[in-house]
């Protein structure tokens, strides 16, 4: 009996020091993880003016919400010098989920002090088994890049953890928000995981490029630096990929906030109104006047958007890429709005091929998470010349039309000024299914300007005579009348008039419900 529990003794005290054993590794690891690749790198990231991975997390989330998850996920790869017995634990990825503004997301923030951020199998797992939790949890999910791209050494396991990750970006498309943030490195295939995502922001210590300067070199003999080529300011105001270009990572961290604050959870998810702050029937008098006389001259269109929508609320995108068109959210008596607008400071208003294309991606978001639209038109038509028409501005054009026309969430339109030709059908008018559609006093609703016009119907009369037909033309077309007499526009309303009356709408269209036909899905015209 006494041997009997000597040897249940020893048993239970070597059971003991083995689970005290792997507590202890399991300490070691998690303390590896949250160290990253040492002091040294991390010290040289903030050289750089960039925060490590896990500082990134801190600001994002609320505080002390995040969770992660995998921590100790390693490479299993033992080629080209990799030894998996020595794998860092984290592998290159922070992934889990917390809160932003009381409210559940996922995240994914890559460590470019571990293999230089760069993805490997275990790498994307993390981000692919976070990016399922966003889908079944129909919450958001936002991703920060710092990626020296493909580890090289996995092979194709590299390749094919980044087309898991797509297949996940297309998986969630419409049903969860997805945010991005570039923050750093981003090239090769790893661009095109952030390119799906509905937002993207990146800091300008961050790049992205298909293939970089020294590819480019050597196949175009062109010299470029990385900035030049893909950093944040090019990709905000000539290719239009990114949203929104910040100094440091601070900024467009608390810029992603900013943005979720207007975000549904998901596709079926209730959008994030707030308690009406701002005078429902707040009527500003200087929307009566900010029009100017002249037909040509250009005014603010952001003003008359700010003075409609409530205090404080408008939030604009892409504000350097096609200027010629405003896309924002803002709010009207609390509740959040997708804004289009015409500017006409920039091309005089024209819709031009990158005008369609960024305003028909932003009304296709609006609609696929149920945000209501309201369209500011002040447009004199598609933007003429041969660049544009070998351009493909018959296609892109074609974009935004289609995508006002299949959008069934509330459409509200206010024509502030001109709204001419073809132009006019595409700005979300009353014969794309428009809800509510108005038209102030100075606006003018024709097949094209009455000079113009003149020009067709009076060939080969003298110019005093045009003149006088110009003018004949301009008092017939050149006003809300004509439309307003047909139903287009449901009313002529003085501008002050405007806000009450959008709320009032919003407020009737609340639980609108007209669904498309069915199908598939559309084949718009990509």
């Amino acid at each position: 009996m006494l041997r009997r529990s000597a040897q249940l003794l020893r048993r239970h005290t070597s059971s003991a020091a083995a689970r005290a054993a792997v507590r202890q590794e399991i300490a070691s690891l998690e303390k590896a993880s949250i160290a990253g690749g040492g002091i040294d790198r991390i010290e040289a990231q903030h050289a750089k003016g960039k925060l490590t991975a896990r500082e990134r997390l801190d600001v994002l989330l609320d505080t002390a919400s995040f969770r992660e998850i995998d921590a100790l996920a390693s490479h299993r790869c033992d080629d080209f010098g990799l030894e998996s017995d020595k794998a860092p634990p984290g592998d290159g990825v922070v992934a889990g989920f917390g809160t932003v503004h009381g409210r559940p997301v996922c995240v994914f923030s890559q460590d470019f002090t571990v293999f230089g951020g760069s993805l490997g199998e275990a790498h994307a797992a993390k981000i692919v088994k976070v990016m399922e939790r966003a889908l079944h949890c129909r919450c958001p999910i936002i991703g920060l890049s710092d990626s020296g791209g493909a580890r090289i050494q996995e092979g194709v396991l590299s390749l094919a953890g980044y087309a898991d990750v797509f297949q996940r970006n297309v998986d969630a498309s419409g049903i969860v928000p997805q945010l991005s943030l570039v923050l750093g490195p981003c090239a090769g295939g790893a661009v095109y995981s952030p390119a799906m995502t509905d937002f993207l922001y990146m800091s300008r210590q961050a790049y992205m490029f298909v293939t970089g300067p020294d590819v480019v070199k050597a196949v175009t003999n062109e010299v470029v630096s990385r900035n030049d080529l893909g950093g944040a300011d090019v990709h905000c105001s000539k290719s239009g990929v990114a949203h929104g270009a910040f100094d440091d990572d601070l900024a467009a961290l608390k810029a992603t906030r900013t943005l979720l604050g207007y975000l549904p959870q998901s596709y079926d998810g209730e959008n994030p109104d707030v308690l009406p702050y701002d005078d429902p029937d707040r009527k500003d008098a200087a929307l009566n006047t900010i029009i100017p006389d002249d037909p040509n001259t250009s005014y603010d269109m952001r003003e008359v958007v700010k003075r409609v929508v409530d205090g404080h609320s408008l939030l604009l995108f892409s504000e350097d890429y096609a200027p010629n068109i405003i896309t924002a959210f803002a709010r009207l008596n609390g509740r959040v709005i997708g804004v289009v607008a015409n500017d006409p400071r920039h091309l005089a208003g024209c819709l031009d091929a990158d005008a369609s294309t960024k305003a028909a991606r932003f009304v296709r978001f609006c609609d696929a998470f149920q945000i209501p639209l309201c369209t500011f038109v002040d447009v004199p038509g598609f933007l003429p010349g041969v660049a544009q028409e070998h351009g493909g501005i018959i296609r892109h054009g074609a974009k935004l039309l289609f995508a006002y026309a299949e959008a069934s969430v509330p459409k509200l339109t206010v024509i502030t000024r001109k709204a001419y030709g073809g132009a006019y059908d595409v700005m979300s008018s009353k014969h794309l299914r428009g809800d509510a559609n108005y038209a102030w006093p100075s606006s003018e609703i024709a097949v094209m300007g009455a000079a113009g016009a003149a020009e067709i119907l009076h060939r080969g009369v003298s110019d005093e005579d045009r003149a006088v037909k110009a003018e004949e033309y301009a008092s017939r077309f050149a006003n809300p009348l004509l439309a307003a007499k047909r139903g287009f526009v449901d009313a002529v309303l003085e501008p002050s008039e405007t806000r009450p009356r959008l709320i009032a709408d919003l407020e009737v269209l609340r639980h609108k419900e007209r669904p498309n036909l069915p199908r598939k899905h559309s084949c718009g015209p990509l």
